[in-house]
């Protein structure tokens, strides 16, 4: 079995959230379970000298995009047992970011092409085609219409993940003929309320849609999740599957990891105690044992749950607790926790930014982790918590209603509330705050914590049963 993992970004060549991740950490645990997984990408800018230094051209091609055709530079790196093709143009991709720019549709548009167009020139045929979010989300449009009547394409499926059902790629009718290339009769399949949605086309074409998490692919059947795309979901549910995220357990291994201050095992624990000091003597707060130490480490916006924060986050600092705050965002919260900040000085660490260097040590330094968030496809963060020993405090949405359930039944992880309401989260965090001061039940908790499994191996597993019940149709 061979499969093509398209992405937008991955680790180690370009990351601005989660899916570089998983592109990163999927294909090297699919290759551990003896199965060909190679990845395909732009070539941005941004990849480093070094990285670049790794590359070998394999050659040159032209990519059809609309009416004209572009140049395509095709690159083969690899990351220890994964091979990366990274796909070049400069016209599209040599800009200081990956994405946020007017001809988007454009750049994505050549990119899925050029997915579809590289494969006789690499010595690599796919079975699959993993495509993921929208920017890869033409590649099964443009397999249907252009390539399926080509008996070298004939067979290959498509999967497609969606990543965050809120970034669909939606654009004006103007750019069907001209940039996708699509013939007017053929509008229907990307036509969606008044504009071309291209999320919308890659859910009618592909073979299989997966999510991120089993719950967040129930939740987007409902329109307060899925951002207008019920009705095609529900068209296509019997296509629609969740698997859960796994995190790469090299990279968060509290007994390997060169970020934090010092190391420590599930055996042996000690070390959180060293690291819990650090962190607070590195954030200016008080170096104190017995208070527990909130962690945050996340974009600052509503949907991640910081309008509940900030309604409750006086009343909270009334208790005694610290909390160790990292991330940016809206101005509205940025603002508001540099404020606490000022005028909690001995109970609020603020770094406004994201330092990954930071973001492992409040993992490893936190006693209890913060994410209340309003939705949340799958979540990363509250995973890696778990792997450091630091207990999560979640709202019961997507992908941390899978891996994270209460613990007031004896045998949970950590502490989850239902409700998007502050005073419900508050009250979950004065529980966690009260079942910090049992020391022998909290020891307990923490060895949980972090005998969960949250690695690639289960979720791999689970890819892999999707792809062969795919291949077997």
């Amino acid at each position: 079995m061979k499969v093509l993992f398209a992405a937008s970004e991955a680790l180690p060549f370009a990351m601005s959230g989660g899916l570089a991740d998983v592109a990163g950490a999927l294909p090297k645990a699919l290759r551990k379970r003896v199965i060909g997984c190679r990845v395909v990408m732009p070539l941005y800018e941004t990849v480093s000298e070094e990285l670049r230094s790794q590359m070998r051209f394999i050659t040159s091609i032209t990519v059809p995009v609309a009416w004209r055709r572009q140049y395509c530079g095709i690159f083969e790196a690899k990351v220890g047992s994964v091979t990366y093709y990274l796909l070049d143009n400069q016209y599209y991709f040599k800009r200081p970011n990956l994405y946020g720019y007017y001809d988007d549709a454009e750049r994505y548009a050549f990119f899925s092409r050029a997915v579809l167009e590289i494969l006789p020139y690499i010595d690599f045929k796919p079975d699959i085609i993993h495509c993921n979010d929208w920017q890869t989300g033409m590649v099964p449009v443009y397999l249907n219409m252009f390539y399926k009547f080509d008996p070298f394409y004939a067979d290959i499926k498509t999967v497609f993940t969606i990543h965050n059902i809120q970034y669909q790629g939606k654009y004006g009718h103007d750019l069907l003929e001209d940039v996708l290339g699509l013939p007017k009769e053929n509008s229907d399949v990307v036509d969606y309320d008044g504009c071309v949605n291209i999320m919308k086309g890659a859910i009618m074409c592909c073979d299989k849609i997966t999510t991120v998490s089993p719950t967040y692919s129930k939740e987007i059947l409902d329109p307060y999740y899925s951002h207008g795309l019920d009705y095609v979901l529900k068209d296509k549910q019997d296509r629609l599957t969740g698997i859960v995220n796994g995190i790469d357990v090299d990279v968060y291994n509290p007994e390997t990891d060169a970020m934090i201050f010092k190391n420590f095992s599930a055996s042996d624990m000690s070390g959180k105690a060293v690291n819990k000091a650090e962190l607070q003597k590195a954030l200016k707060l008080p170096q104190r044992a017995d208070v527990p130490l909130i962690g945050i480490v996340s974009r600052l916006v509503e949907h991640k749950g910081f309008d509940l924060v900030k309604a409750v986050f006086e009343e909270l600092l009334q208790e005694d607790v610290q909390f160790a705050i990292l991330g940016s965002g809206e101005w509205t919260y940025e603002t508001f926790f540099y404020e606490m900040s000022k005028k909690y000085p001995e109970k609020v660490g603020l770094k406004l930014g994201f330092v990954p260097d930071l973001a492992h040590k409040i993992y490893a330094g936190a006693d209890i982790f913060l994410m209340p968030s309003k939705s949340e496809p799958c979540g990363l963060a509250q995973m890696v918590a778990l792997r450091y020993g630091t207990i999560p405090i979640v709202r019961e949405t997507g992908g941390l209603n899978d891996t994270i359930k209460d613990s007031g039944d004896g045998v949970g992880n950590g502490f989850t509330f239902k409700n998007y309401n502050a005073h419900e989260m508050k009250d979950t965090i004065l529980r966690a705050v009260d079942g910090y001061k049992n020391k022998e039940g909290w020891g307990i908790l923490k060895n949980r914590a972090v005998s969960c499994d949250n690695s690639w191996n289960a979720s791999a597993g689970s890819y892999i049963s999707l792809y062969k019940e795919l291949l077997a149709k």
